[in-house]
């Protein structure tokens, strides 16, 4: 048979039994993403004359990865940035501001440490080795985020799990930027300067205001200019829409994708923000949750593609470098590095322990840590790729092992002991105007004697 229809084959197949799927390994604490990787694994290791595809060995491969990983990054930041429901000011997200802050820069400055120290990669690799496996994953993680917009429930774990991996998806790029740069320096001097003015500050600077002016924009234009055109419901009298506005959606945010990349702004960082952003306007609208599930769908059909295409990965030798001490550095991550940021990190927050634990535990790793990787070695003259590749694949591997296996009764369990909301929070969230965004603020109760 033909390797590229059998590839049509199997991929068709993945389409069809995503969902029903998806929703039956719900009910055995098992995900998705574990199982398709099981099946590409399997299906590229068997006799067929499949291609391989190995990103350490063919820079082609890594062009591949970076541009459809790109894509799908993109497709879940919109699906996260829509469907969150929590007005935005300081207060009602100063839970997350903590772990962009302090957990993911002591993520990177621990990953990358250990990768100079116990995997012999140079300063360069070992940063990028850090930049890469910081980023918490929009993708993989559907399972611990907040669910469609309208639902009007409280679960500060489940916000601040996707509101974190929507911005930290674009505040892994600097220290991408910084690994970019240090390849070949072997001193400190001008060119930290310039990362510190153009990549760190610039850059988000450019990308949160282009997703900004390009959500109020879009919002403007769904919710003003079409504002008389919508066809009305004769029963509820109210605006119908069909499945086709998500074309606005998807247009507008790959749009403020595009704008950040081309004035040097960091792209993923705009089209959360600008699906954030639109979201707050019309909030009782209809149109936010057929936004969410044209996207959500789009991403599926994506996910099911990278899912398969990890798996060949794995079969292609992707692991072939990986040694012990690469092993316990993905290890480490899981299960010391991310965890313990996160708590120090939520210190200061007012959720009880068990809703502490689960944020700081349950930071997936996934597609955002194959993307900068192939970013990286694509833009710059990386050593040790294979060590890399090896070290991120196993990182992302047991991620969606462990993860995938224990997110599931983590947060049933912290839900029965209703650590999942602030001590002394309602658990329903406010009601908010359906004309002029939030009116209503979340604030953060007192903190108990």
């Amino acid at each position: 048979m033909d390797a590229r229809i059998f590839l049509f084959v199997l991929f068709g197949l993945g389409l069809m039994a995503a969902v029903p799927l998806e929703k039956r390994l719900g009910r055995f604490w098992l995900s998705l993403p574990l199982v398709y990787v099981g099946i590409g694994y399997a299906v590229f290791s068997l006799p067929l004359g499949l291609p391989h595809f190995n990103p350490a060995r063919d820079g082609f491969d890594a062009i591949t990865l970076e541009y459809v990983t790109e894509f799908i990054v993109i497709a879940s930041l919109m699906a996260a940035g829509i469907a969150i429901d929590r007005p935005v000011s300081w207060a009602n997200w100063r839970q997350v501001w903590p772990l962009l802050l302090l957990a993911m820069p002591l993520t990177v400055a621990a990953v990358a440490l250990l990768g100079w120290w116990a995997l012999g990669l140079a300063p360069a690799s070992a940063l990028l080795l850090g930049a890469a496996l910081a980023p918490t994953d929009p993708v993989l993680a559907r399972s611990v985020q907040v669910g469609p917009p309208g639902e009007n429930q409280r679960h500060d774990v489940r916000f601040s799990l996707t509101a974190e991996a929507g911005l930290n998806d674009g505040l892994a790029f600097p220290f991408t930027y910084l690994a970019i740069a240090a390849v070949g320096m072997t001193a400190l001097g001008g060119w930290t300067i310039e990362w510190f003015a153009v990549d760190l500050v610039w850059r988000i600077a450019a990308g949160w205001a282009i997703g900004w002016i390009v959500g109020r924009m879009g919002a403007w234009y769904v919710f003003e200019r079409e504002a008389d055109a919508p066809m009305q419901d004769v029963e509820s009298d109210r605006p119908k829409y069909s499945t086709s506005e998500g074309l606005i959606v998807l247009g507008t945010l790959l749009s403020a994708y595009g704008l950040a990349e081309i004035i040097g702004g960091y792209g993923f960082l705009a089209v959360f923000v600008g699906a954030v952003t639109a979201r707050q306007r019309e909030n009782a609208s209809r149109y936010h949750k057929i936004s969410h599930h044209f996207i959500d769908q789009i991403e599926q059909i994506v996910l099911v593609a990278v899912l398969f295409g990890f798996g060949a990965m794995l079969a292609s030798g992707v692991l072939d470098a990986l040694t012990w001490p690469a092993a316990l550095v993905g290890l480490a991550l899981i299960f010391v590095i991310r965890p313990l940021s996160g708590l120090f990190a939520e210190s200061i927050s007012h959720l009880p322990l068990p809703g502490k634990l689960a944020i700081a535990f349950l930071g997936v790793r996934g597609m955002g840590s194959i993307y900068y990787t192939a970013y990286g070695q694509t833009h710059a003259d990386f050593a040790q790729l294979d060590v890399l590749w090896a070290t991120v694949s196993f990182a992302i591997l047991a991620s969606i092992v462990v993860h995938g296996v224990l997110s599931g009764p983590f947060i049933a369990l912290v839900e029965q002991r209703g650590a999942h909301i602030h001590a002394g929070a309602d658990s329903e969230m406010p009601r908010l105007s359906p004309k002029r965004g939030p009116t209503v603020a979340i604030e953060e109760p007192a903190k108990p004697e």
